[in-house]
C-alpha cells in the first residue's frame, strides 16, 4: 500500500533515526572516555548514517536504496570490528582511536561498506544470478511513478535523472557549506568560527578547512554526476538507440557513486581535512581519519566515471541511427565522446595518487615524504595529470549543449560545425599537456615551466573556435529568448570571462604572484560556472519536459536566471579583485589593514543572492513535476529526434526507429529535414500481416 504522503514519513524518521544516532554514539563515548562529548565526532558520525537510512525508509520502506544504506552501514561496521578484533589479537596497545575506531578499521570499514551497498541496493543481483546460471530478462519493468529513481534501474533515462537528481543534492549541501564559510569571510577577524567554537572534534578555524575543502570536492563530483546525467539521458535519444550499449554497467556506475557521496560527507564528522580539495601532502599525510574518507570517496567515484565513459563511447560507436555518419552526429555527441576519453584514460591516476598517500598513512610507506626519499611534487605530476583535464570533462558537455541549443532558438545553421566537432576533441587532447601550469611554484624544475607555458596557451586555440562559431550562429539570426536560451548566453558570457582571465595564469611571471590568491578562485569559478553550471542549467529547463511531459516555468526561470547572473559577475569580479589586492585564499581570516571588508560584505550578500536563485530553481524543478504547464508536441520547434516524438519518451525511446536523412542544423533552409522515421523491415512485414489478416 502506497504511503500517502512518503515525504512526511522521511523527514519525521530522519529526525527520529539521527537522534536515535546521536544517542548511540553519545553511549559509546562514555563507554570509551567516560564522559559524555556532545560535540564529538562518534554521535555526529552514528547520527549522520541512521539519519540517511530512516529517511529512505521512511519515503520507500526497506528495499532500493534504503536497503542499500543499511548494508553500507553493517558493512561498515563488520569492517570495522574485523580490524579492530584483529588488532586486539595481534597486541595491539590501541585498538580503538580518537573517532573510536582506529584509522585502519575506518578504512576497511568504508571498502566494506562500499561493497556492501552494491550488493544491499540491488547493483549486482544479475550478474550474481549469471554467475551462477540462472537466466534473466534482458530489460527489466520498471516501477510506476518516482518509485523507481530509488532502486536499480536499467533504463538509461532514469538512471540519467538519478544522475542529476543527485548530483543537484551535492550542489545544494556544498552550496550550504559555501554560505557558511562566505559568512565568515563578510568582515576581518573570527565572526563565529571562532578557536573557542566546537563541533565535531575541531575548531572554528579547522571547521572552515573542512567546510572550505569539501565545499570543493562535493561540487566536483556534482559536476561529474551533472555530466553523466546529461549525458545518459541525451545521448542515446540524440543516436536513435534503445538505450546504452551496456545498461548493468550503466547502472552500476552510477549506484556507486552513492556510497562515495555518503563517505565524503562522513569525512566531515571524522575531524574533516585542512587540505583543500586537491589533497596534498604532507598535510594530507597528518590530517584526521576524515582524509582517509575523502580519498576512498573519490577513488570510489571514479569507477563510475570510468565505468559512464566506457559505455558512452562504445554506445556511440556500435548504437547509431541509419545514416547517422560521423559528420552527421549532433554536436553535443561529439562532446560527449571528447569528455568520455579524457575520464577514460586520466581519471585512473587521481586515484593512483589518493591511494598511494592512504597506503603512505596506513603503513608508513614514504612514496611523498622527503625523509624516506620520497617526493611530495611527484603527487602534484600526478594528481594534476588528471585534475586539469578533468577541467574539460566539466566543462566540454556544457560546451556542447551551447552549441546544440544554440541554433534551435537562433533559427540558423551552426556556423562551423565540423570545426567546433574537431575543437572538442582538440582541447581533449591538448588537455593533456598542460597540468604543469598549476606547479610553477611548487619548486619543480625551471626547465620544465616554459614548454607548459606554450601548451596552456596552445588550448586557447580550439576553445576559440568554438567562440567564433557561436557568434557567427548568433549573427543575423532570429533570437527567441525563453529560459534555456537566456542561460546558453549567460554560459557564453562567463565562459568568455573564464577565458580571457586563463592566460594571466599560464604566463610564468604573472602566475608566479597571482598563484593562491582570490584571483585563481575567481577565474576557476568563471570557468566552472560559464562551462558547466549554466550549460546545466539550460539542458535542465530545455529537456525537462522531455523528461517529464512538463514545462518549469518560465517566469520563475528567467527569475532564477536574472537573479543569479548579476549576482554571480559581481562575486568573480570581487574575488579577482581583492585577490589582486592581495587576498590569499583558502585562509579563515584576513588582515583588516587591506580594507577589504567592505568588498567581502558586498561578495557575501552576493553569494546569498545566488543562493536563492538556486533555492527558486530547485522549488520550480520540483513544484512542475504535477503542476507545470503540459508539454505537447515539438515544444521547441527543435530537428533533433527526440522532439519529433511525444513527451514524455516511452520506456524503450522510438516505437519507429528512424533513419538520417540530412543535415542536423540546417535551421532555416526550406525543406531541409534532418531525420525520416521509417519502420524496420520486421514491423512492415506485421503490418502487412494485419492488413491481410484483417481483410
Amino acid at each position: 500500500m502506497r504511503k500517502t504522503n512518503p515525504v512526511g514519513s522521511g523527514l519525521l524518521l530522519l529526525l527520529l533515526g539521527g537522534a536515535a544516532g546521536y544517542g548511540i554514539g553519545l553511549g559509546i563515548d562514555l563507554l570509551m572516555s567516560g564522559s559524555l562529548n556532545f560535540s564529538g565526532s562518534v554521535a555526529s558520525a552514528f547520527a549522520l548514517l541512521l539519519a540517511f537510512a530512516s529517511f529512505f525508509f521512511g519515503l520507500y520502506g526497506y528495499r532500493g536504496i534504503t536497503r542499500g544504506l543499511v548494508w553500507q552501514v553493517v558493512g561498515m561496521l563488520l569492517g570495522a570490528f574485523f580490524v579492530t578484533g584483529m588488532r586486539a589479537l595481534m597486541g595491539k596497545t590501541e585498538i580503538f582511536g580518537t573517532f573510536f575506531f582506529s584509522e585502519p578499521a575506518w578504512v576497511l570499514g568504508a571498502l566494506t561498506g562500499i561493497v556492501s551497498f552494491l550488493f544491499g541496493v540491488g547493483a549486482v543481483d544479475d550478474w550474481m544470478k549469471w554467475a551462477r546460471g540462472i537466466d534473466t530478462p534482458e530489460h527489466h519493468e520498471d516501477m510506476p511513478g518516482w518509485e523507481k529513481y530509488l532502486y536499480v534501474s536499467v533504463d538509461h533515462k532514469v538512471i540519467g535523472i538519478q544522475y542529476t537528481v543527485t548530483a543537484l543534492f551535492l550542489i545544494a549541501v556544498g552550496g550550504t557549506f559555501a554560505m557558511i564559510f562566505r559568512t565568515e569571510l563578510a568582515a576581518s577577524q573570527l565572526q563565529f568560527l571562532t578557536v573557542t567554537f566546537r563541533l565535531f572534534n575541531q575548531t572554528g578555524p579547522q571547521l572552515y578547512n573542512t567546510l572550505m575543502s569539501l565545499h570543493g570536492i562535493l561540487m566536483i563530483i556534482s559536476i561529474l554526476l551533472g555530466v553523466s546525467g546529461i549525458i545518459n539521458y541525451v545521448v542515446p535519444l540524440l543516436l536513435g538507440a534503445r538505450d546504452m550499449a551496456f545498461p548493468r554497467m550503466n547502472a552500476f556506475a552510477y549506484w556507486v557513486a552513492v556510497p562515495a557521496s555518503v563517505l565524503m560527507l562522513l569525512s566531515l564528522v571524522l575531524g574533516g581535512f585542512d587540505t583543500g580539495w586537491t589533497g596534498y601532502p604532507p598535510l594530507s599525510a597528518r590530517a584526521p581519519v576524515g582524509m582517509q574518507m575523502f580519498f576512498i570517496g573519490v577513488f570510489t567515484a571514479g569507477w563510475s566515471s570510468i565505468l559512464g565513459s566506457l559505455n558512452v563511447i562504445a554506445t556511440v560507436l556500435r548504437m547509431r541511427a541509419k545514416g547517422m555518419v560521423a559528420m552527421r552526429l549532433p554536436i553535443f555527441v561529439w562532446a560527449a565522446i571528447a569528455t568520455s576519453i579524457i575520464a577514460l584514460t586520466a581519471t585512473q591516476l587521481i586515484g593512483l595518487a589518493f591511494q598511494l598517500v592512504m597506503i603512505q598513512r596506513l603503513f608508513g610507506m614514504g612514496f611523498f615524504d622527503a625523509a624516506k626519499g620520497g617526493n611530495p611534487v611527484l603527487f602534484q605530476h600526478l594528481f594534476w595529470f588528471y585534475s586539469h583535464p578533468a577541467v574539460y570533462v566539466f566543462v566540454l558537455p556544457g560546451l556542447g549543449v551551447i552549441s546544440e541549443l544554440l541554433p534551435v532558438f537562433v533559427r540558423k545553421p551552426l556556423y562551423g560545425y565540423r570545426w567546433i566537432a574537431m575543437s572538442s576533441l582538440g582541447i581533449a587532447l591538448v588537455g593533456f599537456t598542460v597540468w604543469a601550469h598549476h606547479m610553477f611554484t611548487s619548486g619543480m624544475n625551471e626547465y620544465l615551466r616554459v614548454p607548459f607555458m606554450y601548451s596552456t596557451l596552445l588550448v586557447a586555440v580550439p576553445t576559440g573556435v568554438k567562440f567564433f562559431s557561436w557568434v557567427a550562429t548568433i549573427w543575423g539570426g532570429k533570437i527567441e529568448t525563453p529560459t534555456p536560451m537566456l542561460f546558453v548566453l549567460g554560459a557564453i558570457f562567463v565562459f568568455l570571462l573564464g577565458g580571457l582571465t586563463g592566460p594571466p595564469n599560464a604566463a610564468i611571471a604573472l602566475d608566479l604572484h597571482l598563484h593562491d590568491t582570490y584571483f585563481i578562485v575567481g577565474h576557476f569559478h568563471d570557468t566552472i560556472f560559464g562551462g558547466f553550471v549554466f550549460p546545466f542549467f539550460a539542458a535542465i529547463y530545455y529537456w525537462y519536459p522531455k523528461a517529464t511531459g512538463r514545462r518549469m516555468s518560465e517566469f520563475w526561470g528567467k527569475m532564477h536566471f536574472w537573479m543569479m547572473t548579476p549576482s554571480f559577475l559581481v562575486l568573480t569580479f570581487g574575488m579577482m579583485r581583492v585577490g589582486l589586492l592581495g587576498m590569499r585564499r583558502r585562509i579563515v581570516d584576513y588582515d583588516p589593514a587591506l580594507g577589504l571588508d567592505g568588498i567581502h560584505l558586498v561578495l557575501t550578500i552576493a553569494a546569498y543572492l545566488i543562493g536563492l536563485s538556486v533555492l527558486i530553481f530547485f522549488v520550480n524543478f520540483f513544484y512542475s513535476m504535477k503542476n507545470g504547464e503540459k508539454a505537447e508536441g515539438n515544444l521547441w520547434n527543435s530537428r533533433s529526434p527526440e522532439w519529433q516524438v511525444p513527451s514524455p519518451m516511452a520506456a524503450h525511446n522510438y516505437a519507429v526507429p528512424f533513419e538520417v536523412v540530412g543535415e542536423p542544423y540546417d535551421y532555416g533552409l526550406p525543406g531541409s529535414k534532418y531525420v525520416e522515421f521509417v519502420p524496420s523491415k520486421t514491423e512492415k512485414h506485421h503490418d502487412e500481416e494485419a492488413i491481410i489478416h484483417g481483410a
